[in-house]
């Protein structure tokens, strides 16, 4: 794959957007016109000399740093189609064994460098973003260490490098029988490593679980030197290692070999789409079938605009009048939600599966038919598209993101309806309106995450269409923090959501992450300003929410 150097994915891949989708997003939005786009030579041409002593493993060119600078977040896209990207790390390092990263890190100590761990680059929330530093800044791709390095088949645990992106952990897998069953909507560019650094949630959670649930044990580099984590199945023992460095983001240390659960490959697995009358139906059908713990293997729920939007984003359309007036004559109106579900497992358990599954959707009017396998075929052939999306419509001077959370189930309403709002109504001053849409992704017993995207139109220039973003991402960012839900269920904290983590956390809280990142990064060198804000921190976002975990003593 010719990786685009500042945007999403393979070079070669566009995401086509129907006419009839594109003029739904404007009907909303408005008319919009593009932002000139910088050249990867005229980008190449601002990288400064560096300031990293030579080592043999260090490279200084300005295309490798130029290609680390950013990952995927809001803000690095503006970096890096306005050429503005202020920051570039000194040097790239490409280690492929944990004792060449040990060395970097040891060289690191030695020279007064700070260090970004780079997986896949996928990171939306700003993790591998480099901040102004006087320190050299060193960022260390681990895209070499990319080898399943054992599979004990009677455990069920393999170890992999912890650089290997998704294709390679499932084709090395599958090549053996097994598979690991992590798919997050990054799976083709992101890596294991990254996975458990940033707490990931992949797709089908309700078969294989989120990456908690996989992640065996392993191998961390740190600056205080090698932490081992053993694989044991269930440990009373203390504080669990395993769950104390998950979602550490780079602050403690950087992960080199890890340990996951593997499960051998389904005989099936199949996926559908269903149509329900409305938000409520679907909800509630939903609940009820996680909650009786009907085997499946994923669920998504999208409400009524993000149905809509998602039928004319997908579809010619003639196709999309077609099914419309299918679904019209079946009883389902505007406010039709559309829920997509799988099951994965032998022939017997997916039968038995869908009989209940069938009965539960029919008792609460979904409409499925023939249209529900052909659909749920098309969902999964093109389910790790989406992000494409971005490249396609900024092309038109259209602005896309999306935000995630998770709450209760008896918050969900409130919550979704909530972050629309603030989003819709966060440039009503400019005299700008916003699209946003909604869906459930991943369902648990006590409830669910709420994943919500957002288009809106360029400004005349990056600067203005950097402050329109602030503006949606702080409005809606302080729902969040005051509602009853974490500030990320599967993007993790990185840069931007680290000034909303103390409603979360508590003060307490913060402060036990704190004494930890102190206690194995005393100088402060590893990945500053991420999952914890500190001195160097840019004004990425506004003010800081004030929640009420804030008032423990």
């Amino acid at each position: 794959m010719a990786r685009r150097w500042n945007g999403w994915g393979d070079d070669s891949y566009i995401k086509e957007v129907p006419e009839h989708g594109e003029r739904l997003i404007r009907s909303v939005i408005g008319e919009t016109k593009a932002l000139k786009d910088a050249s990867l030579e005229s980008v190449m041409a601002q990288v400064p000399e560096s300031r990293l002593p030579q080592h043999p493993l260090v490279v200084t060119a300005a295309e490798d740093r130029v290609r680390h600078a950013r990952g995927q977040s809001f803000p690095d896209w503006l970096a890096m189609r306005s050429g503005k990207f202020g920051v570039f790390p000194d040097g790239v390092a490409y280690p492929e064994t944990s004792s060449q990263v040990r060395e970097l890190l040891d060289y690191a100590v030695k020279h007064d460098v700070n260090v970004i761990p780079y997986g896949g680059g996928t990171s939306v929330a700003g993790h591998i973003t480099p901040q102004a530093s006087a320190r050299p800044i060193l960022t260390m791709d681990l895209g070499r260490m990319n080898q399943l390095m054992d599979l004990n088949e009677e455990s069920q645990i393999a170890t992999f490098g912890a650089g290997t992106p998704g294709p390679l952990v499932e084709s090395q897998l599958r090549a053996r029988g097994y598979t690991l069953g992590h798919f997050p909507q990054s799976w083709e560019l992101s890596t294991v490593g990254g996975w458990i650094a940033s707490r990931s949630s992949g797709q089908q959670s309700l078969r294989y679980g989120r990456i908690e649930q996989m992640f065996a044990g392993g191998r961390m580099e740190t600056l205080q030197g090698t932490l081992d984590i053993p694989t044991i199945p269930a440990s009373s023992a203390g504080p669990d290692i395993r769950e104390v460095t998950m979602g550490s983001e780079g602050r403690f240390g950087i992960f080199t070999e890890v340990k996951v659960r593997v499960s051998r490959v389904a005989e099936e697995e199949k996926f559908f789409v269903v149509f329900m009358p409305d938000w409520e139906s679907a909800k509630t059908a939903v609940r009820e079938l996680v909650q009786n713990r009907v085997p499946m293997s994923m669920m998504r729920v999208s409400n009524a605009k993000e149905a809509r939007a998602h039928l004319h984003l997908g579809t010619k359309e003639s196709q999309f009048k077609l099914l419309d007036r299918y679904l019209r004559l079946m009883g389902l109106k505007d406010e039709r939600c559309m829920l997509t579900f799988g099951v994965t497992g032998s022939k017997f358990q997916n039968k038995a599966s869908l009989k209940q599954i069938r009965k539960t959707l029919k008792k609460h009017g979904g409409v499925g038919g023939p249209l529900a396998n052909i659909m749920g075929s098309i969902w999964s052939h093109g389910r790790f598209k989406f992000p494409y999306l971005r490249e396609t419509t900024w092309a038109r001077g259209i602005a896309v993101d999306t935000l995630e959370t998770a709450t209760d189930w008896d918050n969900v309403d409130q919550l979704m309806n909530d972050i629309e709002s603030a989003l819709e109504t966060a440039l009503r001053s400019d005299n700008e309106d916003v699209m946003a849409f909604t869906h459930l992704s991943h369902m648990y017993s006590q409830g669910c995450s709420i994943y919500t995207t957002y288009f809106f139109r360029c400004a005349e220039d990056y600067d203005g269409t950097m402050e329109r973003w602030r503006k949606l991402k702080h409005k809606a960012s302080s729902v969040i923090a005051c509602g009853r839900a974490t500030i990320s269920h599967q993007h993790g904290v990185g840069k931007d959501h680290a000034p909303y983590l103390m409603a979360e956390k508590g003060v307490l809280g913060m402060r036990m992450i704190k004494t930890l990142a102190d206690d194995l990064d005393p100088q402060g060198r590893l990945n500053p300003g991420t999952l914890l804000e500190d001195s160097q921190q840019a004004d990425v976002l506004a003010t800081p929410v004030k929640g009420k975990a804030e008032t423990q003593h």
